[in-house]
């Protein structure tokens, strides 16, 4: 059974191949330009002679450390098999009689890089961001994974003439980077350490995205410099792995290429903040500890000297990020850093560091991946300062909590197959902050990008829910039920007339919606300008500039994303107990020993999904529904989950004290109302490019118009 206790009622890959700029090095230029020069064979190289050994350096921004890498050869072959040392460096030696062409495959986690070689000598072939576009541009319909397949069928579809004409074409791309840096490089062959200088000066300076369609693959290239202002959009460039030519960077401001923080420095704050984790709670703070094993208290209360030293002046009390200052109270608004004060983040692990680009002030945003000990682990984001010679963790100048991030979505209805459909968009996460009344401070949210001319967004406070909410006309009275701005929609069955549009009015819809090929130009780094609006009327507006780390994807890219599936007990037991209710499934009274919970488990506490081979892990788990009675109003929850979980356990939140689709269950604690529904069961799991992949799965009945 879905086992929401209590037994509602009586029972119950990676998204984009998405590559930072490799660390690069070796080879210095003297006036700007590339210095690849193919081998002088053009197909058909001897087999390799007994201790052949093929090496080289794999990196995406930082060192490509403990990452798979294997080599096939002409015929499909395995002939190596390695793991990247933490410099990010391999060596392989080849069974004697290996044939080329070679591809070269290094797996990290969803991050896969690719290379190739058409000759069996010993030498060097990186495997990098820019070598993995080579690699889309000579595989069949973009996608750099096929190559292999490739080459088996044919030996011929790679030669060093091939190899040379590809990377010819994308270094007169980067030519106008080249110049701006005074520089020269090989990507494919070039000896290189993460150092900062030479190539990798050039390499630190990309951020790269190879994204496969199915029938090309989709690319950006996307230049590290210093904006002129917050709201100023990066220098890049956008084209398909089929395009005949590649058109160049524009010219880029030498000045503005200023030295980014190196890998080893990235890396370095990474075991610093490690370091102050791995201190017990009690040595983090001098904060009580409470009952539940965990503190409350300010930046004045973080002591540990590891701690302190983390931030700019070495004071906590420096960092405020969206408003909000370190430290964690018992109720109000979240802390930064709540963490901090907690036990459970003990020993908490940090790494995947990379630089993403530079704020107007020269700060630095970084994502990083944290694991916990018990091996849990998502992707997220700071922004750092460096500070003689090291970074160190810096808030931002912003009021308010808020973010756009790029975001694909799948929607299994359960009971209508047909109907299940796919949508890509932005999430505009605008936090409804409230006054000491429970009543909304902001009146709405206006957001607009230039990478969208003219398109507006408006978002607005809605009851019972805890961000804002989308709006088709900006009027309060047109709210909403999420913040998801949806740009394209398609069914999984072709045969489905219609669009998802045509029913799912509770959320927002492009018309007309985005072709694949319009939102394939969108820039990875867009620029969003949030203005906010106050509830008072008085107090003045706000203006707040936030960056996208990835673009929308698009529904072609979508469609072969795996996702997170519901067992087939649960998903057989949802079904069954919601269709006798077009609300979903609906909860009865509660009793003493059955209080109304949500054990989202089959029956028998079993699991309730299942994590397919590439998907991602999902994070946090939501419910959504209605309260009580024909109006009753909408409510959400949300729990964060292990991505070792495989079931989860919500309880219901009131959020102000008019809120009905909560009831007391003693002990202080609350559970959901008789007459409460539950429509929707979500899941959500976060790239390292910041791009949420989420699965709903749909419980209401449908009713086409």
């Amino acid at each position: 059974m879905p086992s929401l206790t209590r037994k509602i009622p009586q029972a119950l890959s990676v998204v984009t191949l998405a590559l930072l700029g490799a660390c690069g090095g070796g080879g210095a230029g003297g006036g700007g330009g590339f210095s690849f020069i193919p081998p002088a064979s053009s197909g058909g190289d001897p087999p390799a002679a007994a201790g052949t050994t093929l090496s080289g350096t794999v990196a995406t921004g930082a060192a490509f450390a403990g990452a798979v890498l294997t080599v096939f050869d002409q015929t499909g072959a395995k002939v190596c098999e390695v793991t990247t040392t933490p410099e990010g460096s391999y060596s392989c030696s080849l069974p004697a009689g290996t044939r080329a062409p070679l591809v070269i495959q290094a797996v990290r986690d969803d991050l896969t890089l690719y290379s190739t070689t058409a000759s069996t000598a010993t030498g060097t072939t990186n495997v990098t961001p820019l070598t993995t576009i080579v690699v889309a541009q000579l595989a069949p319909n973009g996608d750099p994974a096929k190559l292999a397949a490739a080459i088996q069928a044919d030996a011929g579809a790679v030669t060093a003439g091939s190899i040379g004409d590809q990377v010819a074409k994308l270094l007169a791309a980067l030519q106008p980077l080249l110049t701006a840096l005074d520089a020269s490089i090989d990507p494919m062959s070039g000896e290189f350490q993460a150092n900062g200088t030479g190539q990798d000066r050039v390499l630190d300076a990309l951020n790269v995205s190879v994204r496969p369609d199915g029938t090309a693959s989709n690319i950006e290239i996307t230049v590290k410099a210093l904006p002129a202002g917050e709201d100023s959009p990066p220098v890049s460039i956008v084209f398909r792995s089929g395009d005949a030519t590649i058109a160049a960077l524009p010219t880029i401001d030498a000045a503005t290429l200023v030295q980014p923080p190196t890998p080893a420095m990235v890396l370095a704050l990474l075991d610093r903040i490690n370091a102050c984790y791995a201190l017990p709670l009690a040595q983090r703070v001098d904060s009580p500890i409470e009952a539940d094993g965990n503190a409350y208290g300010s930046a004045a209360n973080v002591v540990a000297p590891a701690c302190r030293t983390l931030f700019v002046n070495d004071d906590p009390a420096s960092f405020v990020a969206a408003g909000a200052p370190i430290g964690r109270v018992s109720s109000g608004a979240r802390r930064s850093f709540e963490s901090l004060f907690r036990s459970g983040p003990t020993n908490l692990k940090h790494d995947r560091g990379n630089f993403e680009y530079f704020h107007k002030n020269g700060d630095v945003a970084l994502t990083y991946r944290w694991t916990d000990v018990l091996g849990n682990t998502d992707n997220d984001v700071f922004n750092a300062k460096i500070v003689d010679g090291a970074l160190k963790l810096t808030g931002n100048s912003n009021t308010y909590r808020a973010f756009v991030r790029p975001q694909l979505d799948k929607k299994d209805f359960l009971k209508h197959q047909n109907l299940v459909f796919h949508s890509v968009g932005y999430a505009v996460s605008v936090d409804n902050v409230r006054d000491g009344n429970g009543d909304p401070v902001l009146s709405k949210v206006v957001a607009t990008t230039a990478s969208l001319p003219g398109k507006e967004l408006v978002l607005v406070p809605k009851a019972g829910l805890n961000s804002l909410v989308l709006t088709p006309d900006g009027t309060a009275g047109s709210a909403l039920n999420s913040a998801v701005w949806r740009m394209s929609a398609r069914y999984l069955d072709p045969a489905q007339p219609g669009s998802p549009s045509d029913f799912d009015n509770a959320n927002l819809f492009a018309t007309p919606a985005y072709t694949d090929e319009e939102l394939g130009k969108i820039a990875d780094q867009s620029v969003w300008k949030l203005e906010f609006f106050r509830a008072d009327g008085a107090t003045p507006n706000v203006v707040q500039y936030v960056r996208t780390f990835s673009r929308v994807p698009t529904i072609a890219e979508a469609v072969q994303t795996p996702m997170v599936e519901l067992t087939p007990a649960l998903r057989a037991e949802v079904l069954a107990e919601s269709l006798g209710s077009p609300r979903g499934i609906v909860f009865a009274a509660p009793t003493p020993s059955e209080p109304n919970n949500v054990d989202f488990s089959a029956d028998g506490g079993l699991d309730g999904w299942t994590v397919p081979a590439g998907a991602l892990a999902p994070t946090s788990f939501s419910v959504f529904g209605r309260a009580p009675g024909a109006g009753g109003a909408r409510f959400s929850e949300t729990v964060t989950v292990r991505s070792t979980a495989r079931k989860a356990m919500v309880y219901c939140q009131p959020v102000s004290g008019s809120d009905t689709h909560c009831v007391p269950a003693g002990n202080s604690s609350w559970q959901y109302a008789q007459g409460s529904s539950i429509s929707t069961f979500g899941f959500m799991a976060r790239t390292a490019r910041q791009v949420d992949v989420r699965k709903n799965f749909e419980a209401w009945t449908v009713t086409l118009p």
